[in-house]
């Protein structure tokens, strides 16, 4: 079992000792993420395909709290947050905006991109160093102002 896995094992045990219903209702749909992708799409469950969960179950979320929000249902917002903070524990520790700037200007030179048609070697250079760090939408904003 990967260190991801493992730990957020762990934490689905203390949650149900603890009889922390909401962080157990949450870490039990992320196993099933994870259960689902090893069983069905038959993929070995590496940290980075826990990552790549935690990213698509995170960004579910936040369109969902931000739609809740939009509709004045704060009450359903408010359980979306939770989950996000939930969710958000498990991720690597986030680039800050020099780290970030450093690596899209060392993808610029590694890929030779010289313009905006490069930039998808420049994503697909960045992709792999940059999981669960940073907002891909974000990477691809700087990227676009870097080439642009």
């Amino acid at each position: 079992m990967t260190d991801l896995k493992t730990r957020i094992t762990e934490d689905v045990k203390l949650a149900m000792k603890a009889g922390d219903k909401a962080r157990l209702g949450v870490l039990r749909m992320l196993t099933a993420e994870l259960k689902n992708r090893e069983v069905v799409l038959s993929q070995q469950i590496t940290d980075a395909v826990v990552i790549e969960a935690l990213e698509k179950m995170l960004k579910q979320r936040r369109d969902s709290e931000s739609q809740f929000r939009a509709g004045n249902r704060l009450d359903l917002a408010e359980i979306e947050a939770a989950e996000i903070v939930v969710l958000s524990q498990y991720l690597p520790t986030a680039l800050s905006e020099d780290e970030l700037a450093a690596l899209i200007q060392q993808g610029i030179s590694e890929t030779g991109a010289a313009g905006m048609k490069d930039m998808g070697k420049v994503m697909n250079w960045l992709k792999p160093q940059v999981a669960g760090r940073t907002d891909m939408g974000k990477l691809s904003g700087l990227i676009k102002a870097r080439l642009g």
